[in-house]
């Protein structure tokens, strides 16, 4: 094949085919280091390819400072950026991939459309102000932050090119004498003393950059670079035509000390006060979606998805409240500290959902009743402080939530709060289990559980555990297993021990269970990561029913027709790189390698697929039973939580509260609710909440402290 030519001014004349086994489709843009492709992977996921210019391929400067660029991307790949997939810093023309992110860069859309309005502008603010935040808590500096370096992506605005970026922790240093940057968006502290640069720069850039956004020109404006390096340093800024209500906020961030300019968290309280319900809805349509090799799955512009007491604490129920229209890492498992070890809470927390009394319904499955009379609702049940998404889980008729030490049971119909119980020690650790007939509420670093009834809350029993380091919550029993890796099995409608049984291998196990299968699954994993040890055994019983030593490090994430459904992590790269299936009943094992590894994904199994949704918004389907993955959506999610399916839908929560559904047959965006941010936005959610699904509802969480429901017919009505 002949390589492709590119014939834009400044492009190099001939263009590699390849970069490393990636086939470079076309040019997306030239830079001064290097050129960004279109290109595939063997199994046709789009990638975006910067391969560096040739000439300076042989500079042994420019090398270490592309290896640089590839450290910082990493550092922080997944969470406001395009998340690294592969790279070659060594290779004879240095290159990087990423996922390709759909979306015009912030300069070709104030290009075309001129500059942005004031709600666009408050999202774009407080999307970068967010966006530099965990940028700068990994330790790096971007440097030349500019329109061009700010991709508008459907969930909002992605910072690219970390070509200067600095870790605080690299060797690389700015020669004497030499500015790097771009002088329109650079601070006066980078023309005064570049080798001094820190985060401060960042946030002058983004004052600039946002000036940009709404006039269309910078805030010092020149032909000559060398008149507006001298207006940064001397000059104030020219901010005719910014919004009123933005050019304080951006008058600061243009502050000629870095120590006088505003912090990332600072900015996005300020956003949040201009605008108290700011969205983090689409800047553009389109959506990014792959398929396999056979063509199944949806098309790439598919657009067819149309503390006080607990007396004092108000429930804030707003029935009716609906959405407006729309446009996760949750870790495979719950886990909380324990010392060295890890209690965790297995797949039943998040998927044994039922209303009413006998046998569990589990989620996705149709429970009938007067769906037309649903409205949708929200409520705060914890209004005064808390940190946190409330976690609940749905039986006996209601939601069961803990939140910041307090449980709560709400009416699914319209929000309203049945129930209150203040848990003594609030360190609750992971969600409520609904086991034995009793609401379990992990406390203490998972040493200690309290078991409350749930049609009133009052408590019923209370234990501490024995020593442990993993903990699994069935349908009757509550599991541990401690370093001696003997499990305890105890009643959860008494609380008292009933069996204990000791388990092969050589490491501390982890545990888990899931919605209608009535096995548990002891899991290790071999100090060199070669194999798996897998026991079932039967809670009820005590018993153990089979054990079988898998290839690799694996993890369970759920059943599926007498089959055990696991998660592979490569050994170099700590990343999940397939979904494995183990079928006792004939020790048969069916591995489906993913295309791309896979950073801390959740995963959820549902009617044979398996759905994967990784840190950096990748969700992909595998059908377990063909052995194909069926789709994959770049969703640009930068955190979410474990993925939740039904017959229709695949639903899961983003970090910012917004709750998404994607067509589980198609793989596109089909709806999203507005963001539901907590008031102290520079708090991190350390867990985000799995959404339930019970029939045609949908019930989710947030960091606001809100838990809200939808209509799972008509995600596009959110």
């Amino acid at each position: 094949m002949t390589p492709q030519r590119n014939t834009g001014a400044g492009a190099e004349a001939e263009l590699p085919e390849y970069a490393g086994h990636y086939r470079l489709e076309s040019c997306l843009g030239s830079g001064g280091m290097g050129v960004v492709h279109l290109a595939r992977s063997t199994s046709g996921l789009k990638l975006a390819v910067k391969v560096v210019h040739a000439q300076y391929a042989k500079d042994r400067e420019f090398r270490g400072r592309f290896r640089q660029e590839v450290a910082a991307a990493r550092k922080v790949s997944g969470a406001f950026t395009a998340p690294v997939v592969d790279a070659d810093p060594e290779a004879e023309r240095p290159w990087m991939a990423t996922l390709f992110i759909p979306g015009p860069t912030l300069a070709e859309h104030v290009k075309r459309n001129g500059p942005m309005p004031p709600a666009q502008l408050r999202r774009l603010m407080a999307g970068l102000a967010e966006a530099l935040r965990d940028i700068h808590r990994v330790g790096v500096v971007h440097r030349d932050l500019k329109p061009s370096n700010v991709l508008l992506a459907e969930d909002g605005p992605k910072v690219i090119d970390f070509g200067i970026s600095r870790p605080k922790d690299s060797e690389l240093r700015t020669e004497t004498g030499k500015l790097i940057g771009t002088p329109p968006f650079m601070a006066p502290e980078q023309f005064r003393r570049p080798r001094e640069v820190g985060p401060a720069a960042d946030i002058f850039a983004l004052g600039s950059v946002l000036v940009h956004a709404a006039t269309g020109r910078g805030p010092f404006d020149s032909d000559s670079p060398y008149v507006v390096a001298y207006q940064v340093v001397h000059d104030e800024p020219d901010l005719a035509d910014v919004p009123e209500e933005l050019a304080p906020v951006v008058l600061r961030c243009l502050a000629k000390e870095p120590e006088d300019r505003p912090t990332p968290d600072e900015l996005m309280r300020e956003m949040r006060s201009l605008s108290a319900s700011y969205d983090t809805q689409a800047f553009i349509p389109a959506q990014r979606v792959w398929v396999d090799d056979d063509g199944n799955g949806g098309g790439e512009d598919d657009d067819s998805s149309k503390d006080g007491s607990p007396e004092e604490e108000s429930s804030a129920a707003v029935p009716g409240q609906k959405a407006g229209k729309a446009r996760k890492t949750a870790r495979r498992r719950m886990a909380v500290a324990v010392g060295a070890g890890v209690v965790v809470l297995g797949g039943v927390v998040a998927s044994t959902l039922w209303f009413g009394g006998g046998d569990p319904t589990p989620v996705g499955s149709t429970v009938h009743g007067s769906a037309a009379a649903f409205e949708a609702w929200q409520a705060e049940p914890v209004a005064k402080g808390g940190s946190g998404m409330p976690q609940c889980v749905a039986g006996a008729g209601k939601l069961l939530c803990l939140r910041s030490g307090l449980a709560y049971a709400l009416d699914p119909t319209g929000g309203r709060v049945l129930w209150r119980h203040r848990v003594a020690d609030e360190r609750t650790s992971g969600a409520p289990s609904l086991s034995g007939g009793l609401l379990l509420l992990p406390a203490d670093g998972g040493r200690r559980v309290t078991a409350l009834d749930p049609a009133t809350g009052s408590p019923r029993w209370q234990r501490a555990l024995p020593a442990h380091q993993a903990m699994a919550i069935t349908r009757n029993m509550l599991l541990t297993v401690g370093s001696d890796r003997v499990i305890t099995g105890i009643d959860s409608g008494t609380g008292r021990t009933r069996w204990s049984l000791p388990v092969s291998g050589t490491v501390t196990p982890s545990l888990s269970s899931f919605a209608g299968d009535r096995l548990a699954y002891a899991t290790s994993t071999s100090d060199d990561g070669t194999h798996t040890l897998v026991t079932a055994l039967d809670p009820e019983a005590g018993e153990r029913r089979w054990e079988a030593r898998l290839a690799g490090d694996l993890e369970p994430v759920g059943s599926a027709g007498g089959s055990l459904v696991l998660l592979s992590t490569d050994l170099a790269s700590g990343q999940t790189d397939a979904v494995v299936r183990y079928t006792p009943a004939t020790g048969a094992t069916r591995r489906v390698a993913l295309p791309v590894r896979r950073d801390a994904p959740g995963a959820s199994v549902h009617g044979g697929i398996v759905y994967v949704l990784a840190a950096g918004g990748s969700l992909e389907a595998v059908d377990m039973e063909s052995g194909r993955r069926l789709w994959g959506l770049q969703t640009s999610v930068s955190r979410g939580s474990s993925p939740t399916a039904d017959d229709r839908n695949v639903y899961f929560t983003a970090a910012d509260g917004r709750l998404l559904a994607v067509d589980a047959r198609k793989g596109t965006l089909v709806g999203q609710t507005p963001a539901r941010l907590a008031g102290n936005t520079d708090q991190v959610v350390a867990t985000l909440s799995a959404p339930l699904v019970v029939g045609t509802h949908v019930y989710a969480t947030a960091p606001d402290g809100t838990v809200f429901a939808v209509d799972a017919a008509d995600p596009g009505a959110w």
